[in-house]
């Protein structure tokens, strides 16, 4: 049965322009939503601008304009770069709008009426100069853990340690350099534990439904060991947000209002007229608790607690209906590392649409893009080599070396019937796609991509072993001649229906050239036949190295300038949780006061139990070892790790064991918890101990018969 389907993405912040990691999420939430509706679902499909917040409020004051004309500033840009990457909202709102103020002050006096308010005095770090309390990431100091300088107020981006802003060594206001005071002030909470119940049955149903990736609801386990604890949901006055009723000077925290903002540009939409198809009435239809709508969420994994632990509580506790599914997605890197100012790699939507077609990064991408949480990335020589072969070569190539056939002797016709057996060749071709309609709803866009490559890959041969090029010299077989031109053609229209959910500027230019418009997935069942076809013009070109090459020289900024340290960690600790690409820039709490982590002693030659203790070393039984081809250093063993499933690691220690089939059977020991490592040849989940100074001077560390694959080394 078709089903009505509200679809968002997460937020961009607005301070500052879209990037190529927002652009992930964008085109995966806009990919899904076309073949959804291609599969004959109606979608309603919105976002908006974030833009609340103490950074809006600072870079306002620093450019010396209000708050609203930078947020309008910005709003330009952005709904101008995601339109020119192909991403169709229906409408694109911003959550400092009377709808969301409106919508969000509805939510809250349900939830006080309900009960599931709290309010508490809270000690925080006060700016004396600028007379306003610090957001954590506005207050920078020395670690109190490995003590390295200018860390945030949150969380230490050397060594990962978490701890209250207070215990910063030497503590200064990123605003005024100022040093902060302790100052108390009443801050308002929604009680979390009134929901915990609820949270765990709704994961697990999540889960079961397909809504939420296993691996995001084992995470957020965590949050539950120690109880869920208030969520601080007031920021004090000077803020640029929403008000909080009654409380002068009390304004609602931005992760409040953000995802409220869904909602918001959602009844927009159904009160903007009949061109949506929808009216007033249909908000209050999809919103109402046991809706039969669906609603749901794509996000980055860097803010997974506020959409499935915060956003449903706000919506049950104000009796709304909780979201149908939210969709995790993982980091995008560049050639395997974090995007970098400094080498070109951190780039703008609005670089990369000045040098190249937005086409072929979202074919890049889809071409990565699976249901799981691993982190995407562009190796811009697999960029180029893949749109080059596969749009280029692969499917384009099917209508070039066709098209100029069927005009020049068949005035530009297609064959008005197929020979049974060849009618049968395209059945089958067309059965074997219908498989991208169930690979596109679960987010497999690189499954679905794989299967329409291989039914290029034999339309190609077709054409390439029917050479119509030699039998059009060849008068006797213009019958057959047609027959295998109207094929190939149908071969390539086929590949364009599934591949338009991902390329759609590339299918509509590929649709005008065969004068058809097929509406739905449905429309590749049956051959076009007896069509005239338009004159065949370029549909691609091939990605020219120096393009790439002159959009990353653009995107360079100073050498000078710092880089960023660290690299994102798989999901964020649920003591830190500090904001990512799609997050306003602070920090959030589940507690009113945080635990710091206690300061080790620790010196170059010696380290504490505790640093020890950090290392989840495990027993690995080696199911499969094998070299890795192209590398002259690297084996790649598939452990069994017990509990911990399966895991894939590469080890640079080829030169020590020229028979690695021989290693399969035996135990290893390997760090359990280091951070993936996405290379040229896949994805490393850890690292396996050895022993030596290097080269062929290594020998893998052993456990005895009794230990069992996962098993701790303590």
């Amino acid at each position: 049965m078709p089903r009505e389907i509200l679809v968002t993405s997460a937020l961009p912040y607005a301070n500052g322009r879209i990037h190529l990691g927002h652009v992930v999420e964008h085109v995966q939430s806009d990919i899904w939503v076309r073949a959804m509706r291609m599969a004959g679902n109606t979608v309603h499909y919105v976002c908006a601008d974030d833009a609340h917040g103490t950074s809006i409020m600072l870079r306002a004051e620093k450019e010396g304009i209000t708050p609203e004309t930078l947020i309008g500033n910005v709003w330009k840009e952005h709904t101008a770069d995601l339109r020119d990457f192909g991403v169709a909202y229906d409408h694109y709102s911003s959550t400092h709008t009377d709808a969301n103020r409106k919508l969000t002050y509805r939510i809250w006096r349900a939830l006080e009426q309900n009960g599931h308010v709290e309010s508490k005095p809270v000690k925080q770090l006060f700016d004396p100069e600028r007379q306003m309390f610090l957001p954590d990431r506005f207050i920078k100091g020395e670690c109190p853990v490995c003590h390295s300088k200018d860390q945030y107020g949150d969380a230490c981006e050397v060594c990962g340690s978490t701890y209250n802003p207070i215990d910063l060594i030497n503590p200064y206001s990123v605003v005024s350099g100022a040093k902060p005071v302790e100052k108390q002030s009443l801050h308002f909470f929604v009680k979390l534990a009134d929901f915990e119940g609820l949270l765990k049955t709704w994961l697990e149903e999540r889960r079961a439904a397909g809504g939420l990736q296993a691996e995001v609801v084992n995470k957020l386990k965590e949050w539950f060991a120690d109880g869920l604890r208030s969520w601080d949901v007031s920021r004090d006055a000077p803020y640029f947000g929403f008000e909080i009723p009654g409380q002068p000077g009390k304004y609602f925290y931005v992760w409040v209002d953000a995802p409220v903002g869904y909602l918001a540009a959602f009844k927009e939409l159904c009160e903007g007229g009949s061109k949506s198809g929808l009216a007033a009435a249909d908000f209050e239809r999809f919103i109402r608790a046991g809706s039969d709508t669906e609603m749901v969420h794509f996000i980055g994994k860097d803010i997974i607690y506020f959409h499935t632990l915060f956003w449903p509580a706000m919506l049950h506790g104000a009796g709304l209906r909780m979201p149908t599914a939210v969709n995790v997605h993982g980091f995008l890197t560049v050639d395997g590392a974090k995007m970098s100012k400094s080498r070109g790699t951190f780039v703008n939507a609005r670089t990369y649409l000045d040098h190249l077609d937005a086409d072929y990064l979202r074919y890049y991408l889809a071409s990565m893009l699976g249901p799981t949480l691993a982190d995407i990335d562009l190796d811009l020589k697999a960029f180029e080599e893949r749109v080059n072969s596969h749009l280029v070569g692969k499917w384009a190539n099917i209508a070039s070396r066709c098209a100029g056939f069927v005009h020049k002797l068949f005035d530009g016709k297609l064959a008005a019937t197929l020979p049974e057996t060849v009618h049968a060749r395209y059945d089958a071709a067309a059965a074997k796609l219908e498989a991208c309609a169930a690979l596109y709803e679960l987010r497999d866009y690189a499954a679905a991509i794989r299967l329409i490559i291989e039914v290029a890959d034999e339309a190609n041969a077709y054409v390439a072993d029917h050479a119509p090029w030699v039998m059009a010299r060849d008068e006797s077989k213009r019958d057959e001649l047609h027959i295998v031109l109207t094929l190939a053609l149908n071969y390539f229209r086929l590949l364009t229906i599934w591949l338009a959910p991902i390329v759609p500027a590339t299918a509509a230019r590929a649709f005008a050239f065969m004068d058809d418009t097929p509406a739905d997935f449905e429309a590749a069942l049956r051959p076009l036949l007896g069509h005239a076809i338009k004159p065949f013009q370029t549909l691609v070109t091939r990605i020219e190295p120096k393009n790439v090459e002159a959009m990353i020289e653009a995107s360079k900024e100073s050498l000078a300038m710092n880089p960023t340290q660290g690299s994102p960690s798989p999901l964020p600790s649920p003591t830190n949780g500090r904001a990512g690409k799609n997050a306003a820039p602070e920090s959030h709490t589940m507690n009113d006061t945080s635990v710091p982590s206690k300061p080790s002693s620790s010196s170059s030659e010696t380290i504490s139990i505790d640093d020890f203790a950090k290392l989840d070393l495990r027993v690995g039984k080696v199911l499969v070892c094998e070299a890795v081809d192209g590398s002259d250093k690297l084996l790649r063993f598939e452990l069994d790790a017990g509990e911990l499933g399966k895991r894939q690691i590469f080890s640079g220690i080829k030169a020590a064991y020229t028979d690695p089939g021989k290693l399969a059977g035996r135990n290893v020991v390997f760090i359990a918890n280091l951070a993936p490592r996405k290379m040229r040849f896949g994805v490393s989940e850890g690292m396996i101990l050895s022993a030596g100074s290097g080269g062929a001077d290594l020998f893998l560390l052993d456990a005895d018969d009794g230990a069992l694959p996962g098993a701790p080394v303590k």
